[in-house]
C-alpha cells in the first residue's frame, strides 16, 4: 500500500550557512506530501495549535472538549519568555517547531497547546490521532487487531489439581481481570467490517494508539536543505527544540482515576506488582504487556522465569556449602598443614627475590581451612549439577518463550517491522534488489557497507585490547605490591598474631587488587557505553531489532572481557607458570610471576567474585533506584514551594525521569552478567546462586517500582523474544560446562 503523508519542508537559501549560523525565513516554506515512494506537491498550510487553558481536571487524559484522547505529549520552552533570549537561535528553533507542528496537523493529527501551571515558559502540546489516521497507519504498520473472540476450549492440565497450593501466589482475578482472547489479523481498511469493532474509542487500546502516534512523530519532516531531509521527534528533542516527548500514564499510581473512562491500569500494577507487599506473588504479565508493551513484558517474563530456576540452584548450592563448612575440620589437607609436626616443619621457598624470607607451611593454616569449605566433594557435585541446570534452564525457557509468542500473538512479528527513521533518512543510493529485481533505496553501496563494518570491528577490537591492557596493569600491580606487603605487613602487624594469621601478604594483595579492578571496570563501562552507541549509529542498522542486536553484541563482548578477564586470569593462569625453585619465571623480564597459596587460587577467586558481584549490585541499585528517587523528590519539593495549584496529568508525568530507549537494554545486560558469574565460576562460590536469587527477587520489584512510579511511560514496543540475549546465554552455557569441568 502506498501511504502518503503531508509534510512541511523548510528550504534554506543556498548561500546560508548551517543551522547555527543563519535564519530560516518563512518565505521559503513550501508544502509537500511525502511517502516512502515519492514526493508530491500541495498547497501551503501553516496551521499551528491554539493555546487552551487547563480545565482543572488533574487526571484527565483528554483534550478540553473531553472527547479526544491524548495519545502523546510534546513539551517545549517558549522562546519569547526566556530570560536570556538569543534572537537568531531561538527564532530558528521556533520556526522549525512551527513547521513540524504544521506538518503534524497536515498529516491528520489534532494538536492542543496548554501552558504550564508551574512554569509559564513551558508549553505542553497534546497530540490526538483521530480514527482515520489510526486506521491508515495500522494498515501501514501491519498491526494485528481482533477479528472475533477466541472460542476454542483450553485443555486442562494435570497440574490444575494442585492449583489450591499455589493460589496464594496468584494474582487476584477479581482485581486484575483476565484479558479476553481474540483471533487476530493484520488490519486492512478495505476489510474493516471483518474486524471486531464494537466501539471505535476502545478498538485501538492506549498502547497501540501511542505506538502509532510515535511512528508518525518519528517520520514527520521539519526541514530539507541541500536534498538532506531532517525529520523525527528524536532529533528535535536531542537538539533542544522540544524538551520532551512521551505518552501519558493513565492515572496516579497511588489512587484510582476519578475519570471512569480511564482504566487505572497503572494503579493496579503498583498495587499488585510493584508494591512490597506483593513480593511473593506472581507477576501479572498480561497486564504488564498490555500497559507497557510486549518488549517490557517479555523482559519481566524472562527475569521471573530465571529467578524461579535459581531457587533450585540456590538450594543445592547452600547444601554443598554447608557440607564443606561442617566438614572443614575433617579435611586431610587442612589437618596436615595445621599440624605442627607436619606443616610446621615444612619450609617453603621465598615468594620474591629480595625482601621475602623462607616461611613455614603452617602459617597458611587458616586459609587452608577456608579453602576446604569451597574445595570439597560438595563442590564436585555442585559443578556437575550446574552444568545440567544451565542446559535445562535454556531449554525450558525456549518452551516458555514459544508459549508467550503464541499467547501474545507475536509469531510473525519480524515480517511487520518497519525500517528505522535514521536508516530511511540516509537512503540515497538506488540499487536492484536481487530477489525482487526491483529498484530500492539503500543508505550505502556494498563497498561502503564493507568499509563501515571494518571500521566498526576495528574500533571494538581496540577497546577490547584496552581492557586487556588494564588487566595487565592490575597484574603488574599485584607483582609490585606483593613485595611491599611481604616486607611491611609483618612489621606493621608485629605482635598481633590473631590478625596476622588472617591478613597475609597474599590476602592483602588480592583484596586491594580486586577493589582497584572493580573501580577500573566501572570507569571503562561508562566510557565504552557511549563508544558502543556511536559505533552502532555509524553502522546504521536497518530496523530497531537489528540496531538493538548489534548494540547488544558489542556491549556484551566488552562487558564479558571487562568483568571476567581478571577472574579468568586467577582461575586458569595465575600460578601456572612460576617455574621451580632456583629457576623462577619472570613477567616482563622484571617481575617474578605470582604464585597461588599452597592449596591453589580458589579462595582468591572467591574473594574476587564477592567484591565484583557485591560492588556491582550496590552500584546498580544506587544508579537505578536512589538517583531517580532523589531527583524526583527534589523536583516535587521545588514544585510544592512554587505553588499549591492542581497540576494536570501531563505536567506530573513531565517531572518524572526519562528511562530512555536503551533503559531495558541495561536491565538485560545487568542480569546476563550476573548469569555469567552464577554459571562460569560457580565451583569457587556455591553461594552465588543464593545471592543471585535474593538479588533478583528484589530486582523484579525494584524495576517494577521505578518503572511504575519514578519514570515516564515508555512508548510500547513489540518484541518476539529476548533477541540477541538468547544466543549469548547459550554461549555462556557452553563455556560454563568447560570452566566447571572437575
Amino acid at each position: 500500500m502506498q501511504m502518503m503523508t503531508r509534510d512541511v519542508l523548510l528550504e534554506m537559501d543556498q548561500e546560508e550557512e548551517e543551522d547555527d549560523d543563519g535564519d530560516i525565513g518563512l518565505d521559503n516554506l513550501e508544502q509537500t506530501a511525502v511517502s516512502n515512494f515519492g514526493v508530491l506537491e500541495s498547497q501551503p498550510d501553516f496551521r499551528t495549535p491554539e493555546f487552551e487553558e487547563f480545565n482543572g481536571k488533574p487526571d484527565s487524559l483528554f483534550f478540553n472538549d473531553g472527547q479526544r484522547r491524548i495519545d502523546f505529549v510534546l513539551v517545549y520552552e517558549d522562546e519569547s519568555r526566556k530570560e536570556t533570549n538569543k534572537k537568531g537561535s531561538n527564532e530558528k528553533q521556533r520556526r522549525k517547531r512551527r513547521a513540524y507542528e504544521s506538518n503534524l496537523i497536515c498529516d491528520g493529527l489534532h494538536l492542543e497547546a496548554t501552558r504550564s501551571i508551574l512554569d509559564d515558559k513551558l508549553v505542553f502540546v497534546k497530540v490526538h490521532a483521530p480514527w482515520e489516521v489510526l486506521c491508515t497507519y495500522a494498515e501501514l504498520m501491519h498491526i494485528k487487531l481482533p477479528l472475533k473472540p477466541n472460542d476454542l476450549k483450553t485443555r486442562s492440565s494435570a497440574f490444575d489439581n494442585f492449583s489450591w497450593f499455589t493460589k496464594v501466589l496468584q494474582v487476584d482475578e477479581s482485581i486484575i481481570k483476565p484479558e479476553q482472547e481474540f483471533f487476530t489479523a493484520p488490519f486492512e481498511k478495505n476489510r474493516m467490517n471483518d474486524f471486531y469493532i464494537q466501539d471505535r474509542d476502545t478498538f485501538f487500546n492506549p498502547a497501540t494508539r501511542s505506538r502509532i502516534v510515535y511512528f508518525i512523530l518519528s517520520r514527520i519532516m521539519y526541514q530539507v536543505r541541500d536534498n538532506v531531509k531532517k525529520f523525527g521527534i528524536n532529533k528535535l528533542v536531542s537538539s533542544g527544540i522540544y524538551k520532551a516527548a512521551f505518552p501519558l500514564h493513565d492515572c496516579n499510581f497511588s489512587h484510582k482515576s476519578e475519570d471512569l473512562s480511564c482504566p487505572s491500569e497503572r494503579y493496579l500494577l503498583y498495587r499488585e506488582w510493584a508494591h512490597p507487599r506483593s513480593i511473593y506473588k506472581k507477576q501479572p504479565l498480561d497486564l504488564i504487556r498490555k500497559y507497557y508493551g510486549e518488549k517490557i513484558g517479555i523482559y519481566f517474563a524472562w527475569l521471573g522465569y530465571y529467578t524461579q530456576m535459581l531457587l533450585l540452584a540456590a538450594v543445592v548450592g547452600v547444601a554443598c556449602f554447608l557440607y564443606g563448612y561442617f566438614n572443614q575440620n575433617n579435611c586431610t589437607w587442612s589437618k596436615e598443614v595445621c599440624h605442627p609436626d607436619i606443616g610446621g616443619k615444612i619450609i617453603m621457598c621465598p615468594q620474591c627475590d629480595q625482601h621475602c624470607s623462607f616461611w613455614n607451611l603452617n602459617i597458611t593454616c587458616e586459609s587452608s581451612k577456608k579453602l576446604c569449605i569451597f574445595d570439597s566433594f560438595g563442590t564436585l557435585v555442585f559443578a556437575v549439577f550446574m552444568g545440567i541446570w544451565v542446559t535445562l534452564f535454556l531449554e525450558f525457557w525456549k518452551r516458555r518463550q514459544a508459549e508467550l509468542e503464541y499467547e501474545w500473538d507475536t509469531v510473525e512479528l519480524q515480517q511487520e517491522e518497519q525500517p528505522r527513521p535514521e536508516y530511511e533518512a540516509q537512503c540515497t543510493h538506488v540499487v536492484i534488489n536481487e530477489i525482487t529485481q526491483e529498484q530500492e533505496r539503500v543508505p550505502f553501496t556494498t563497498w561502503g557497507k564493507c568499509v563501515r563494518i571494518t571500521l566498526c570491528a576495528s574500533a571494538v577490537l581496540f577497546w577490547i585490547l584496552l581492557i586487556i591492557a588494564s588487566v595487565i596493569g592490575i597484574i603488574v600491580y599485584r607483582l609490585s605490591v606483593f613485595i611491599v606487603f611481604s616486607t611491611k605487613l609483618p612489621e606493621t602487624l608485629n605482635g598481633t598474631d590473631s590478625i596476622q594469621k588472617y591478613l597475609t601478604p597474599q590476602t592483602a594483595t588480592s583484596i586491594t587488587a580486586s577493589l582497584i579492578s572493580f573501580v577500573i571496570i566501572m570507569i571503562l563501562n561508562i566510557i565504552y557505553e557511549k563508544v558502543a552507541i556511536m559505533i552502532t549509529n555509524f553502522e546504521l542498522p536497518r530496523t530497531q531489532t537489528d540496531y538493538e542486536n548489534s548494540l547488544t553484541m558489542k556491549m556484551f563482548l566488552f562487558q564479558f572481557v571487562n568483568y571476567y578477564s581478571s577472574c579468568f586470569y586467577i582461575a586458569f593462569f595465575k600460578g601456572k607458570f612460576v617455574g621451580y625453585p632456583g629457576d623462577p619465571v619472570y613477567w616482563l623480564g622484571k617481575y617474578r610471576n605470582e604464585e597461588c597459596d599452597p592449596g591453589g587460587c580458589l579462595l582468591e577467586l572467591t574473594t574476587q567474585l564477592t567484591i565484583i558481584m557485591g560492588g556491582k549490585a550496590i552500584w546498580n541499585n544506587i544508579q537505578e533506584v536512589l538517583l531517580p528517587w532523589v531527583k524526583n523528590l527534589i523536583g516535587r519539593c521545588r514544585t510544592v514551594s512554587r505553588t499549591e495549584k492542581i497540576t494536570p496529568r501531563w505536567e506530573q508525568d513531565y517531572h518524572l525521569q526519562l528511562m530512555g530507549k536503551l533503559g531495558l537494554f541495561y536491565e538485560y545486560l545487568e542480569m546476563i552478567i550476573q548469569f555469567g558469574f552464577v554459571t562460569l565460576f560457580v565451583a569457587s562460590f556455591p553461594l552465588a546462586p543464593l545471592l543471585a536469587l535474593v538479588n533478583n527477587i528484589l530486582e523484579i520489584r525494584v524495576d517494577a517500582w521505578k518503572m511504575t512510579t519514578q519514570y515516564r511511560r515508555m512508548v510500547p514496543e513489540k518484541a518476539q523474544d529476548i533477541g540477541a540475549w538468547q544466543p549469548i546465554m547459550q554461549g555462556i552455557a557452553i563455556l560454563a560446562v568447560v570452566t566447571n569441568v572437575p
